[in-house]
């Protein structure tokens, strides 16, 4: 059996940061299972709004939420409307996991430009793809080509795995292009996965998207 790792895990603190940076002895349970809720409401609710990846900060009584998207104007709205009701909802699970403490919540949405070459966005849309019964096959070449347009772009891999077509037994298919380097520190690896829920059942797609190595 292959021993893998995730990617990202893998370089984090080497050419990676973390995702979440704050430190507290004696919450960080709490606070741990506060950022966990924090991120599966922000990706339950903004599924289709191109999310790459959401970051948390924390300082004494407040916390900063920065999420990544590539489509931004889908989250803050008519006027900010959408991005208030988001702090309002995002508000509430803070308050409900803190209630002795009046936390000040700092609300931030980045802009992904490069969304072709970001691999949690590229799994999303090929997931959406595979939910409207598109060809797996044809899904896979041409997302594989429009990553390998971006200029930092030095390889990338696609793999889905389930019934693919609705076939009776689930299998995995991949097709990858250029050099995928796993095992190199330094390498700049972007992985993302997503599932398509279909009418026979789920698929799981993952991507990899290599951009040169990190020499720091």
């Amino acid at each position: 059996m292959g021993q893998k790792v995730h990617p990202t895990s893998f370089r984090t603190g080497i050419i990676f940061d973390w995702k979440s940076r704050w430190f507290n002895k004696k919450k960080y349970k709490e606070y741990l299972a506060e950022d966990v809720k924090i991120r599966d409401f922000i990706f339950s609710k903004l599924i289709k709004a191109g999310l790459g990846k959401v970051e948390i900060e924390r300082a004494a009584n407040a916390v900063r939420i920065i999420i990544f998207t590539s489509r931004p104007g889908l989250i803050i709205g008519r006027g900010g409307a959408g991005v208030e009701q988001l702090r309002a909802e995002l508000q509430k699970i803070i308050a409900k996991s803190q209630p002795k403490e009046k936390i000040e919540l700092r609300l931030e949405i980045e802009e992904i430009k490069q969304a072709e070459s970001f691999a949690p966005i590229v799994a999303q849309n090929i997931a959406e793809q595979l939910e409207k019964r598109l060809p797996y096959r044809r899904v896979i070449k041409q997302t594989l080509e429009r990553i390998l347009q971006g200029k930092a772009v030095q390889g990338a891999k696609i793999m889905v795995k389930g019934r693919l077509d609705g076939s009776e037994i689930a299998r995995k298919e991949w097709l990858g292009k250029g050099r995928i380097p796993l095992q190199t520190l330094r390498a700049n690896i972007d992985f993302g996965r997503a599932t398509a829920n279909t009418t026979y059942g789920t698929i799981g797609v993952k991507v990899w998207v290599y951009k040169g190595d990190i020499f720091e």
